[in-house]
């Protein structure tokens, strides 16, 4: 079901609501702030034994119309061991909640035994609650009574409302940015083209973000041959968007730099893709809808730093103007590139933006974010992303925030070896290896494009769109990469 949901904080007390949430652990014992309840913590513990409720993390019961039970429907969540409580994925059960509540007003008890719930933790669960209401129905016209909004005003009862309510807005910053992208990714690929995403990135201006839209003219200006190969084919022109955040105390600091593949439709060109499953290549801009979604998020919790965010949004088509099999291009820094497949399309892209980016502003560090090759699925399927770098530092950090967010990532190896088999007899460079080691080259491909600035190159095929359903996304488009990437900034590279 569609859901809206709105938040307050307050101190514990006050009116009940028609429905409450209190959180358990394996020991189940009633949080010691939920007084209210203690006539009824028989009653809630003989229910729990029949419905087998044991308080295991992710766990749930809900009680409605029970006597002693002093609201109309009770909502317990399992927390799990109460020694491991500092290790509890407060997002998921976040999403456990949200499955769970019904329209109206909703309190929520920030304790769990005897302990009050931190700031972080409950900033988190109201993450995670936002992400599982999401929902992306705005085409159907009729619609089934699971698919009919519903609002809930969401109270949380805590000990220190003002440090609660400041890291609420910092988490809901986030939400607003995974959400953005999941938009994007799942816009039907008639309505999100890339003028369309342009000026939908454009809209980030609205929060304090500089934008800047290259059409053709200016990108054919800068070089950027490779790029403007892949969308010769199509009537929609293709754009290159730069975004910035200037947020350090220093506006001229050195900025960090994330860089999205934004294929707003391949068909493969005239090397086209099998009819069986076309339809999903709408996603094939997921890496820059994470990117804008990232940008979005920096900007609204007003992150201290400066950072850039660059996407290269085209649309691969077949027409007598497409580019072919055997065409070479000079791509901006002046490598030429030898076509082998026109559904290699996503590196070409790349390979202009990235030069652009540590050419033009010399950043910290770059990220890329890609769709980019069907055999990191392969090799990892939906559970993490393809991680390469050229640097440890940077690829250590990137697989800790993985960790801390759970949009987890693979280190895969990047090695001389795997040069020759991208060499061309005719050019600087092909575009394929072909299938053995499909992602390892199309990675080798992206670092001629980087020179020594720190890199990282994220595949995210697997896990930006189609992913496994988890209790924070039922969304085809899953934002992956925005809470990563904004943990990674958060935890090393804004100011103190």
């Amino acid at each position: 079901m569609a859901q809206d949901l709105s938040f307050a904080v307050r101190g514990f007390g006050g009116e009940a609501a028609p429905t409450m949430v209190i959180f358990m652990t394996e020991a189940l014992k009633l949080p010691t702030r939920a007084a209210a309840f203690a006539e009824a913590a028989e009653a809630i513990a003989r229910i729990g034994g029949i419905e087998k409720f044991k308080g295991k993390s992710q766990s749930s019961m809900v009680l409605a119309g029970h006597p002693g039970v002093p609201c109309e429907k009770l909502i317990v969540i399992g927390a799990g061991k109460a020694e491991e409580i500092a290790k509890c994925d407060w997002v998921m059960l976040g999403g456990v909640i949200a499955d769970k509540l019904p329209a109206g007003p909703v309190a929520v008890i920030g304790a769990v035994d005897g302990e009050d719930l931190s700031a972080a933790a409950l900033a988190d669960l109201t993450l995670g609650m936002r992400l599982r209401a999401y929902s992306f129905n705005k085409y159907k016209t009729k619609k089934k009574d699971e698919d009919e909004p519903k609002t809930s005003e969401v109270t949380l009862q805590v000990a220190d409302p003002s440090a609660v309510k400041k890291a609420v807005k910092a988490q809901q910053a986030i939400a607003d940015g995974v959400n953005a992208a999941r938009e994007l990714v799942n816009e039907p690929p008639n309505v999100l083209y890339p003028e369309t995403f342009a000026k939908r990135a454009a809209e980030l201006g609205d929060i304090g973000v500089d934008v800047k839209i290259l059409g053709e003219k200016e990108l054919k200006k800068l070089g950027m041959r490779a790029l403007l190969g892949v969308g010769q084919g199509s009537h929609n022109e293709s754009r290159v968007v730069i975004m910035r955040w200037n947020g350090a105390k220093d506006p001229k600091a050195q900025p960090v730099a994330f860089i999205g593949k934004g294929v707003t439709f391949d068909t493969g060109g005239i090397s086209i893709k099998p009819a069986g499953g076309m339809e999903d290549m709408k996603g094939d801009m997921a890496g820059a809808a994470c990117v804008t979604g990232l940008m979005h998020a920096l900007a609204a919790r007003k992150a201290k730093v400066n950072a850039i965010g660059v996407i290269g949004l085209v649309e691969n088509m077949p027409d007598g103007k497409a580019q072919r099999p055997g065409d070479i291009v000079k791509s901006m820094s002046g490598q030429t590139i030898e076509i082998i497949n026109t559904d290699a399309e996503g590196r070409l892209v790349l390979a202009d933006v990235l030069w652009h980016t540590q050419a033009e502003f010399k950043p910290k560090f770059m990220i890329n974010l890609a769709t980019l090759t069907g055999a990191i699925l392969v090799a990892l399927g939906h559970e993490h992303a393809g991680l390469f770098s050229n640097n440890d530092e940077l690829a250590e950090r990137l697989a800790a925030s993985g960790k801390a967010t759970g949009e987890r990532v693979w280190r895969m190896p990047l090695d001389p070896a795997y040069d020759k088999m991208i060499d061309s007899k005719f050019a600087d460079v092909k575009n394929t290896g072909g299938r053995h080691a499909g992602s390892i080259t199309a990675a080798q491909f992206l670092q001629r494009f980087v020179n020594d600035c720190p890199w990282a190159h994220l595949d995210v095929a697997g896990t930006a769109m189609g992913a496994s359903n988890t209790e924070i996304n039922r969304s085809w488009g899953s934002g992956w990469g925005v809470r990563l990437l904004d943990n990674l900034v958060a935890s090393h590279y804004e100011d103190k």
